[in-house]
């Protein structure tokens, strides 16, 4: 009977145990409000906070997206909107073989975004995070006409300063591999993209992601973490389309 009721008391205390609560991270914050809630912090799923006209504030957590606007006092974890299709579709490792891809024109009206957030934009500087620096592959916002960039690597990390390659995106293709044969990509290498015209098209850091994020949330910290503020941008941009939209 003491055992019974041990275990019933166990039991009982379990149950009365408070859910802990669901933590998100801002992922994009602008207006009056954005030094108060900056990008990169954690909210609880419980939490609320206040805004003026002209915020908006979207935070992702495991469970959704949610973009709230101003003016007025929101609770965090009201109603997230998960958008796992847009997720899945931008986070997905594409095969190395799938170097075609954007071969199909958009329409004239519609804005051209990169489809992967591991497709490296050649239009964009900044630091950026991949899993794999052996399957590198650049995306450019056009399609149109044949287009040779060539890519060199700087700097003292760089076991192989000054190496060069060329890669070329045929007509109606957004997507082409860079050749790591030609040019390794190694972690703290400092790499330039260099425009058929001889103009800058960006400047480039790369940075190894360790783990598989499967959620937005953790992948966002992690993005937030390495510095890859680019591809933090498509993430938050892509999801907030799709999100439930408070305020």
């Amino acid at each position: 009977m003491k055992r019974t009721f041990a275990a019933l008391a166990l039991g009982g205390a379990a149950m009365a145990l408070p859910v802990a609560a669901m933590a998100g991270v801002v992922v994009k914050s602008t207006g009056p409000s954005s030094g108060k809630y900056p990008v990169g912090t954690k909210l609880d799923d419980t939490a609320t906070i206040t805004l003026k006209t002209g915020d908006v504030v979207t935070v992702l957590t495991s469970d959704g997206t949610r973009v709230i606007k101003g003016a007025g006092t929101f609770r965090v974890g009201d109603r997230p909107q998960v958008a796992s299709d847009r997720f899945a579709s931008l986070t997905r490792k594409r095969a190395a073989t799938r170097v075609r891809t954007g071969a199909v024109r958009a329409p004239d009206d519609e804005a051209v975004t990169n489809p992967s957030l591991w497709y490296v934009d050649i239009t964009r500087s900044g630091t950026i995070c991949l899993y794999d620096f052996a399957t590198v592959r650049l995306w450019r916002p056009g399609t149109e006409g044949t287009a040779t960039y060539s890519i060199t690597a700087h700097g003292e990390s760089h076991s192989e300063t000054g190496a060069r390659a060329e890669v070329t995106f045929d007509d109606t293709v957004t997507v082409a591999a860079l050749d790591p044969v030609r040019l390794p990509v190694t972690e703290g290498g400092h790499y330039m993209i260099i425009a058929p015209d001889g103009s800058t098209s960006a400047e480039l850091n790369f940075v190894l992601l360790a783990g598989d994020y499967e959620a937005p949330d953790a992948l966002a910290e992690a993005l937030i973490s390495k510095g890859c503020s680019v591809q933090l941008e498509a993430l938050a941009n892509t999801l907030e389309a799709g999100a439930e939209t408070a305020g």
